[in-house]
């Protein structure tokens, strides 16, 4: 008897280990196979620091470019002549600006250093967050940017917080820029492109995870469906065991 016992006590435990394997997905399996490939928690705090990275090497290079082309622009067009590049559509000349873009509040240079340094401040606290390296480049342009006019406004003439930002990149005399302003524009342009398409600072995609759980939700009712409807297996044995 006790031969016949442990089978039945086998089999129980059978039924228990059949119950808990829908707990441990092929979902969850496959992120364990994924994350024991990316070598751990560790590379994937690394590969989180990969857009912190780029949007300071982007930033960095901004403000390098930009202050050696500004001091490029003060030593060779001192004189205030015109360089043609393109005919009258683009050209070269010294303009001091003491005011934003199109000579914009004029004498106002130290509200632009605040907002500039304002502007600095928040693209370091939103680098905390960041996933994207998309996002990256944009908030590396703009943080670039901001910071080669901003030493301009800090350290040139005529003082602290009222330094004249130097610009000699002109449009066809409409208006007249520097690499800083550039990528600001680009900057500007990648950010409105990377909102449409729903693209996050965190590296999801807005709408994904709707998508996614609505999936899970027709799933999971598929799911209960199959399993309220009998089998033909079992109407077979019930029709063979019906009294006669």
């Amino acid at each position: 008897m006790p031969d016949h016992v442990e089978p039945a006590s086998s089999s129980a435990d059978g039924a228990d280990n059949i119950v808990s394997l829908p707990v441990d997905s092929p979902f969850s399996a496959m992120e364990r196979t994924l994350s024991s490939q990316d070598g751990g928690d560790g590379e994937g705090r690394r590969s989180g620091h990969l857009p912190v990275a780029v949007l300071w090497a982007v930033a960095v290079v901004i403000v390098i470019v930009d202050q050696i082309s500004k001091q490029w622009a003060l030593s060779a067009l001192t004189d205030g002549r015109h360089i043609a590049l393109l005919g009258q559509v683009l050209g070269l000349v010294l303009v001091r600006n003491p005011g934003a873009a199109f000579s914009f509040a004029t004498g106002q240079t130290w509200i632009f250093a605040v907002i500039a340094s304002f502007v600095v401040v928040i693209i370091i606290r939103v680098s905390r967050r960041l996933s994207s390296c998309s996002w990256a480049v944009a908030l590396g342009l703009v943080l670039g940017g901001a910071v080669g006019n901003l030493i301009d406004r800090l350290l040139r003439e005529p003082g602290l917080f009222r330094g004249h930002v130097i610009d000699f990149i002109n449009y066809g005399g409409y208006f007249v820029g520097n690499v800083a302003d550039i990528a600001i524009v680009l900057a500007a342009m990648g950010i409105i492109v990377l909102s449409l398409g729903g693209w996050e600072i965190d590296g999801t995609r807005a709408g994904a995870s709707d998508i996614r759980g609505s999936r899970e939700s027709r799933s999971a009712k598929a799911r209960r469906r199959d399993d309220t409807e009998p089998s033909s297996s079992t109407m077979t044995t019930d029709m063979t065991t019906e009294p006669q």
